[in-house]
This record gives C-alpha cells, sequence and structure tokens, in this order.
C-alpha cells in the first residue's frame, strides 16, 4: 500500500494577539486549499487546531464537517518533566499515513517542526517510511531576518535563552563572542510577556557596537522591526505595551 504524506501545513502568527491579519493575507492559496482537504491531523493543540480550520473555512469550504476531521494532540511529557515521547505514541499519530491518507502536521504559529515539538513527528515519519512535504508559509524567525539588515548569509538559531538573569548574561556573551567570530548573526526568540525582560538583558550584557534588532508582532497590524546599536538602545530602550505579541530578536557583533 501506498503511504499517504505527512504535510507541514503553516499556520498563521497571531497566536494570543488582541489583532489577527486576515489568514489569507499570510497564507497562500495552495496552502489553504490543501488544509481544507485533510481529514487527519495532528497539532500541538486540537482547540488551536480547530480554530485554525474555521478560519480556512471562511475561505476555503472544508471538505468535511469540522466536527468529522480527526484531530490528534502532539504527546507532552507530564508536568515538571521534560521526557521526550516514546516511539510507540509517534507511530500511532502517524497510523492514517500508513494507511494511504494525508496527515496535517499544525504547529500553533509559524512553521511546524521548526522551534516546535512537531519536529519529533517529521523525524518518526522519515524513520517509518512516510512521505514529508513542506508547504510554503511565514516563518517569523525569516521574516525578521530578512527585516533585520543583518547577515543574512551566516545566522544561527538559539532559540530559548536560560531565564536566570546570570546564566542568561553568560549564555549572551558566549554567543555574541561566537557572532563576531564567525560574523554570524545570533536569533532568539522568548515568551512574549517575558520579551522585556530579554531585551533588557541584551542591551545590558552585549557590547554597545554590536547591532541588535528587534522584531515584535510580525505580520500583524502595529508589528514593527528596528535595528541599532546596542549603545543606541540604551538611550532609547524598546518599548512592549502589548505582552501578547511575540518578538524576535537578532544581533551580530562587528
Amino acid at each position: 500500500m501506498t503511504t499517504g504524506t505527512l504535510l507541514l501545513v503553516p499556520n498563521t502568527l497571531d497566536l494570543g494577539a488582541p489583532q489577527a491579519a486576515p489568514i489569507e493575507a499570510v497564507l497562500g492559496v495552495e496552502v489553504l486549499a490543501t488544509a481544507a482537504r485533510l481529514s487527519h491531523w495532528v497539532a500541538e493543540d486540537a482547540k488551536q487546531a480547530r480554530a485554525f480550520l474555521k478560519r480556512v473555512a471562511q475561505q476555503h469550504a472544508l471538505a468535511q464537517p469540522l466536527q468529522a476531521i480527526d484531530v490528534q494532540e502532539l504527546p507532552r511529557p507530564p508536568k515538571g518533566r521534560n521526557d521526550p515521547p516514546d516511539a510507540h505514541a509517534l507511530r500511532h499519530l502517524l497510523a492514517p499515513a500508513l494507511q494511504g491518507h494525508d496527515i496535517g502536521l499544525l504547529s500553533d504559529a509559524g512553521l511546524p517542526a521548526v522551534a516546535d515539538p512537531g519536529a519529533l513527528l517529521v523525524a518518526a515519519a522519515h524513520a517509518a517510511g512516510v512521505r514529508v512535504w513542506p508547504l510554503a508559509g511565514a516563518s517569523s524567525l525569516m521574516l525578521a531576518l530578512a527585516a533585520s539588515g543583518l547577515q543574512g548569509q551566516r545566522f544561527a538559531f538559539a532559540g530559548y535563552l536560560p531565564t536566570e538573569p546570570a546564566e542568561r548574561a553568560a549564555r549572551l556573551r558566549t554567543l555574541e563572542a561566537a557572532s563576531r567570530r564567525e560574523q554570524q548573526t545570533q536569533i532568539a526568540i522568548e515568551t512574549p510577556y517575558r520579551n522585556a525582560a530579554l531585551a533588557s538583558a541584551l542591551i545590558e550584557t552585549l557590547q554597545p557596537a554590536t547591532r541588535l534588532s528587534i522584531a515584535c508582532g510580525v505580520t500583524l497590524p502595529g508589528g514593527w522591526c528596528v535595528t541599532r546599536t546596542v549603545g543606541a538602545w540604551r538611550a532609547a530602550p524598546p518599548a512592549f505595551p502589548d505582552k501578547h505579541l511575540p518578538a524576535v530578536f537578532l544581533w551580530l557583533a562587528d
């Protein structure tokens, strides 16, 4: 039997934002049409996935009633632990594909499997011989990098940084040294309500001549992207009046 395909379906970038951009302004016609035909999904959060499909249905009729669409959630470790899901649990999620049906993998925001637990399912799909295919969509990381004016050929994604101040400062100094040595843009993200704390840490820790770019609310109404030296940011610190807007932080040490 021919297996189905695990389709990496991009989401919008407005999770938790008070004002959402129109879905058709962020996702292309092919993405919306593909999402509308799928009957099997795996997502971080089933409620968020169904909300996404409701938005899709406003632009493209769903092949089945929403309540008939199968939405499975990625396994989560017990609270307070970080255990990876076992192979059996992941293979169970791929059962429709092994039976010949396509499956959509959806993140809460942006591209699935990039800084996202869906990467584990993608790895499991490759191991099981299931075809994996990404659909084009918005990535806050790449949009922020493009808008920053920083080094776009050599860059590294550091993910989430430590929240403990001393540990975070030490990590930032290590990343800044790597940026200077390799002439490599460093990229980090943070939970929206901690944006101000991370911005302050970057401005306090990095060298004055290092260029720091902050992209907040990419693709959203009122979003912005500003690149300045750390010295300039110290004179005019950024403001994050909305604690729900996601931000991307990028820096390049000259």
